[in-house]
């Protein structure tokens, strides 16, 4: 009898320990999130995209859809706008096509409005910005008074296409409160602003929501509340364009430029819905291929990434390191890591690698895309630099260019009086001039690959470069020597 009461009594023991462990895990919390995506006159959509970032499921012929979502992983549940219509936008920001998970709630209803397309587009202006970057007045003054106006005049060249702007991330420099006015400086563009985050976007108190121990307290919430989630898709004409985060933020200041595996399997994902052979504009904050500073700044899981976009024609568009580099990935993937906004970090008008403060504008037609780099408050033309001999303090006998999107289908020619010299200009890496002399003389050890070099003659009095472009455009500066 006392061996019977002696099991059962361990037995008990036994579940109350069970009961107890398991009270002290993680228990996920499901909630069903549906809704209905219409057009603005109330039509239905049927095969719309929906995702709250780590499930997906497609409207049905009546425009309904349902998800089943864990509010410790999703905050929003959102479309991926499909190219007949365009999400609603106010002040400039694309804000009818996601909406807030409420985990205080049994179930989320939530509904959509897309606005129907006139006609298909098949031209439209894509204008990369990377790195704003403002931390306090004066430097937002200047992003309004030099960057604004300077995109207002690139928007009238458009010739009445539809714009639309994505910025990569370092909207602001850790300033969360720094949203609200930049948000009402952009809100008259004629465009629509997406945005990226960046290592300087998080709350500085609290790690990403992938680290976060408590769920409600997360770094990436109030970039949230201002733009919405951060891995999203939309898709325009037979484009498809994508943003991710690419910074595993930890707090306070200390993060990784990485993917998480969840991230790359939500672009698994999204892609499965996206034809192979489409042309994709991946959007990120940190580069992912460069090879100039040892490849720092680069997300160390590129490689993952490449292979999920290797059956597209993909083209990558990142900030961070506020140097210019160009980088052929593959065949079909390209990387174009920009000049900053900023430059570097305000501190005039040229970034550490001697491009100047400026904007990447991408013309769209069908699914071919073109690219030129926009100086602010230069002409479209200005696409390179000369220094003179002597200008360069260490090359003083040659006379450099600095071609800032340069990559190797680009053509340099060289004329001195008027006679084309062939195959003399030398590419060669060095840190350039105009930002040693912005910084007064300090050097940081970055060399840039898009200079070249050549030693004119004794007695040459006139220099003329031509530089073209991988698609035939052809830019001339002329100097004097004499």
């Amino acid at each position: 009898m006392k061996s019977i009461c002696f099991l059962s009594l361990m037995f008990l023991l036994g579940l109350l320990a069970v009961k107890g462990y398991a009270a002290d895990q993680p228990v996920k919390k499901e909630i069903p999130v549906k809704g209905v995506v219409t057009d603005t006159q109330k039509q239905p959509i049927a095969g719309v995209v929906v995702t709250d970032g780590v499930n997906f499921t497609q409207t049905d012929e009546k425009g309904r859809y349902q998800l089943v979502s864990d509010p410790a992983q999703s905050k929003f549940v959102y479309l991926s706008v499909p190219a007949d219509y365009k999400a609603v936008v106010e002040k400039a920001l694309p804000v009818g096509y996601y909406a807030r998970i409420d985990a205080s709630e049994k179930r989320n209803r939530h509904d959509f409005r897309l606005e129907k397309r006139e006609q298909p587009v098949r031209n439209f202006t894509f204008i990369a910005i990377s790195d704003p970057q403002v931390r306090n007045e004066k430097q937002l003054n200047r992003f309004i008074s030099e960057t604004l106006p300077d995109l207002k005049e690139t928007l009238k060249q458009a010739s009445g296409q539809e714009a639309y702007g994505m910025v990569l991330g370092d909207i602001v420099w850790d300033v969360m409160p720094l949203y609200a006015p930049y948000k009402e400086a952009i809100s008259d563009l004629d465009m629509t602003m997406y945005h990226v985050i960046g290592n300087h976007d998080f709350d500085l108190q609290y790690a990403a929501l992938s680290q976060a121990e408590n769920k409600d307290e997360y770094g990436e919430s109030v970039f949230g509340d201002n733009f919405g989630p951060t891995d999203y898709s939309f898709n325009v004409g037979e484009i498809h364009i994508v943003a991710m985060k690419d910074i595993d933020y930890q707090g306070a200041k200390k993060y990784e430029e990485q993917f998480i595996p969840e991230q790359l399997e939500w672009l698994k994902k999204d892609l499965s819905y996206v034809k192979p052979g489409t042309t994709v504009l991946l959007n990120v904050h940190a580069p992912t291929a460069n090879s100039t500073a040892k490849g720092g700044g680069n997300a160390r899981n590129a490689e993952q990434l490449f292979e999920i976009l290797k059956d597209y024609k993909a083209h990558i568009f990142a900030g961070h390191t506020h140097f210019y580099e160009n980088r052929i990935v593959t065949p079909d993937i390209y990387e174009h890591n920009i000049g900053a906004a900023c430059g570097a970090w305000w501190a005039g008008h040229v970034n550490r690698c001697g491009a100047p403060n400026g904007y990447l504008v991408v013309k769209v037609n069908g699914d071919n895309v073109s690219w030129q780099y926009k100086a602010t408050g230069r002409p479209f033309d200005y696409q390179f630099r000369i220094y003179k001999p002597g200008e360069f303090k260490s090359q003083p006998k040659y006379l450099v260019v600095n071609v800032w999107d340069y990559d190797p289908a680009w053509k340099l020619s060289y004329y001195e009086d008027g006679v084309e010299k062939s195959g003399v200009l030398e590419a060669f890496a060095d840190e350039d001039q105009d930002y040693i002399t912005m910084k007064e003389g300090k050097v940081t050890g970055y060399h840039t690959l898009h200079l070249f070099r050549v030693r004119p003659a004794e007695k040459a009095k006139s220099i003329k470069i031509v530089a073209t472009n991988r698609f035939g455009e052809s830019f001339t500066q002329t100097v004097d020597l004499k």
